[in-house]
């Protein structure tokens, strides 16, 4: 395979992100923007920069390169981190800053290192390392960081810091954790914090956790068996970790927060701004959430609570308080997803947030699609005096605002090549805009969607012919879907199509489909409750059908294959298991085949407690369908998933033997649930492709 492949130079750039500014910050009076990026489209070591807005000069501040001294191993939370962020880079892949990003603090292999933005100069701390999670407090004075499972503080006054003091009790048991995110928190709710500091920085909330309880679960390497990992898995109807939240004053008081924590037994968040701090807690069901105040004492007082009888949706950024006190949530009202200040909602009817992505003083900034056209997403700006007001047209987009300075990122989908992706800058420290500098690698090849409509408005079919013409004879098809709850892959951005425009030029016809349970409206995304098997399949074949009316001599409807990752790999071998009538092939890679063996908080909000709902488990589960396969599947699982493990795979891969079915099982040894490794990545997409075109003829 040439270097200048697509599977190669997709595998080289980590799919045409390495390069990319991301992670931004904006300083608390808007004179400077911080974040990261790589030197070139397939260097995998972010460096943090920073971009003066007055003068639209970028510089970089630290550079993991000139840290010499660091050439060590990451520490193990450091590696089980990434993989809950899907981190696919490396060097300094997060930061932290005081508000107004003069100082930073970034790790490398576990040291910490102090960067004073404005000189651009770098200086080790000195710190018991590993050091996890650094967090600087508004004034940049203080560090508060996690080492030997405890949350420490470390003064950082002009550099003559005095020694770094434990905050935290000492805790014998190994499973007892200070100021780490728990499993599913990290996993499912997008929070990878455990500590944060009050907003005056006289004092430290953090989450302890003890999963003490959580049944264990071991992955072996099968290349080193005496080398085994034990990971605490809460898998669905089993025990979640106790978490619980403290507050540490400097001055050496501690006082443990309470709520009624056997009803609302996650943790969701914790807000901490100048009016306080706020706690998000949710019931085991999903079905409420509460948002309650922090006493001085430790009490909690209830602010306000939301129920839905499927499940409360978490939204990222929500809720938040303006400057004035004004409470910013994000609730589902009259069948779309509204953007609420106190009692009123304040976005348009008819759009759907996504995010909540600034709240500054009296305005926020957030993002939201039209219901009827899902496949965008606008970027939003709202205060009291302007109201709602679209900052995009188009193509998908997020952003920010902050102390007078607005950063738009926007993705388009038929943009010139080399222009798809662009981050702007605009400010009132300057009167001309400023274009972030990109140095990801262009693609090699350029997607060209066709946009098919059905009677279901929400269903949202791409299609991609080779090279972007319509063939004129039929072709093999290749449905390349998600296909689950939360996982967009139609959406107005080119990058989002790359690597199916590449299976479409190998000589298929390539349709990418988002059905119910994905974002559209609330009642869209629900339409799943107790159901993640037949409504999902049944939107797929949808699709093809809708294809093949619009599109009637260029599909093969004899030589249909399907493929996909994670649920899209437990939804192709649903589909060959359910409709072999329909698909002739599939590829499922880290499908989760028997929901049992899923986490709690993803699983139980779908399809509830196993213990009570046991036939719905077992109609959503793989395992009793082995007997029913006909068709030709191939299933790949990464031996170090530890988030769908690899038990999933082998457990239908026993069925199936045990019915007599042939099938073919790819293990991937020391590959976890990601597979960034250049060669997988590589190998992988071609083992695919000679495996449909075999099958497929």
């Amino acid at each position: 395979m040439s270097t200048d492949s697509f599977p190669r130079r997709s595998a080289l750039t980590r799919g045409f992100r390495l390069g990319a500014p991301r992670t931004f910050t904006i300083s608390s009076d808007g004179s400077r923007v911080l974040f990261l990026r790589s030197r070139h489209g397939t260097d995998e070591v972010n460096a943090l920069w920073s971009l003066e807005v007055a003068t639209g000069i970028e510089t970089c501040v630290a550079d993991p390169r000139e840290l010499a001294s660091v050439d060590g191993e990451l520490p193990a939370e450091e590696k089980a981190r990434r993989e809950r962020a899907r981190e696919v880079a490396g060097g300094i892949v997060t930061y932290c800053t005081d508000a107004d990003c003069s100082r930073a603090v970034v790790t490398m292999a576990g040291q910490a290192f102090l960067v004073d933005v404005k000189q651009a100069r770098t200086s080790p701390l000195d710190l018991p390392s590993p050091i996890l999670d650094p967090r600087l407090d508004r004034s940049g004075r203080r560090i508060a960081f996690v080492h030997d499972n405890a949350l420490w503080v470390h003064d950082l006054t002009g550099l003559a810091s005095t020694s770094a003091v434990r905050l935290t009790p000492v805790e014998s048991a190994a499973q007892i954790t200070w100021g780490l995110a728990d499993f599913i928190a990290a996993e499912e709710m997008d929070r990878t914090r455990g500590h944060w500091w009050d907003y005056n920085g006289t004092a430290v909330f953090v989450q302890r956790t003890d999963a003490s309880a959580v049944d264990e679960l071991t992955i072996v390497n099968p290349t080193d068996p005496t080398a085994p990992m034990t990971h605490r898995y809460p898998a669905a109807g089993t025990t979640n970790a106790s978490v619980s939240v403290h507050r540490f004053g400097l001055d050496g008081s501690s006082v443990e927060i309470s709520w009624d924590k056997a009803t609302y037994e996650y943790f969701v968040d914790l807000i901490s701004d100048q009016h306080g701090q706020m706690l998000l807690v949710q019931s085991r069901d999903q079905r409420t959430l509460r948002l309650l105040a922090i006493n001085a004492d430790g009490s909690t007082s209830l602010i306000e609570e939301q129920d839905d009888e499927n499940w409360v949706e978490l939204v990222a950024g929500a809720p938040a308080r303006l400057a004035n006190g004004g409470l910013v949530r994000v609730l589902d009202i009259n069948n779309n997803r509204h953007l609420t200040i106190d009692d009123f909602v304040v976005s348009p009817n008819g759009w759907d947030v996504r995010s909540v992505n600034s709240v500054d003083e009296d305005t926020v900034v957030f993002s939201a699609s039209p219901t009827a056209n899902s496949w965008d997403c606008a970027l939003w700006s709202w205060n009291a005096e302007a109201g709602a007001q679209t900052l995009t047209s188009g193509g998908w987009n997020s952003g920010m605002s902050r102390g007078g300075t607005q950063l738009i990122a926007s993705n388009q989908l038929n943009a010139p090549k080399g222009e798809q992706s662009v981050i702007s800058v605009e400010s009132v420290h300057s009167a001309q805009p400023h274009i972030i500098e990109s140095f990801v690698e262009i693609p090699t090849v350029e997607p060209v969607i066709y946009r098919v409509e059905t009677a279901e408005p929400l269903l949202r079919i791409a299609v991609l012919f080779p090279d972007g013409e319509i063939p004129s004879k039929p072709l093999p098809v290749l449905l390349d879907p998600y296909g689950g709850p939360h996982g967009q892959r139609v959406m107005s951005a080119a990058s989002a199509f790359l690597t199916a425009q590449w299976w479409a030029n190998q000589g298929f016809v390539v349709i990418v489909a988002d059905g119910r349970g994905m974002p559209g409206s609330p009642a869209w995304e629900k339409s799943v409750h107790l159901d993640l098997s037949s409504g999902v399949l049944a939107d797929q074949v949808s699709a093809l059908q809708a294809v093949a009316a619009a599109y009637p001599s260029s599909l093969d409807l004899s030589a249909v294959g399907i493929r996909g990752w994670s649920f899209g790999g437990y939804l192709a071998a649903l589909a060959v298991l359910d409709r072999p009538d329909v698909f002739h092939a599939a590829v499922a890679g880290a499908p989760v085949t028997e929901w049992r063996l899923y986490d709690t908080h993803y699983t139980e909000r779908y399809l509830g407690d196993p213990a009570k709902n046991s036939a719905i488990y077992d109609a959503n589960s793989l395992i009793p369908r082995a007997k029913n396969l006909t068709r030709p599947l191939l299933l790949i699982h990464g031996v170090a998933d530890d988030n769908v493990f690899v038990s999933n795979t082998a457990q239908l891969s026993q069925a199936l033997t045990a019915a007599g079915k042939e099938h073919q099982v790819e293990y991937l040894t020391g590959v976890t649930h990601m597979t960034p490794q250049e060669e997988v990545a590589e190998n992988l997409l071609l083992l695919q492709l000679d495996f449909l075109k075999k099958s497929l003829g």
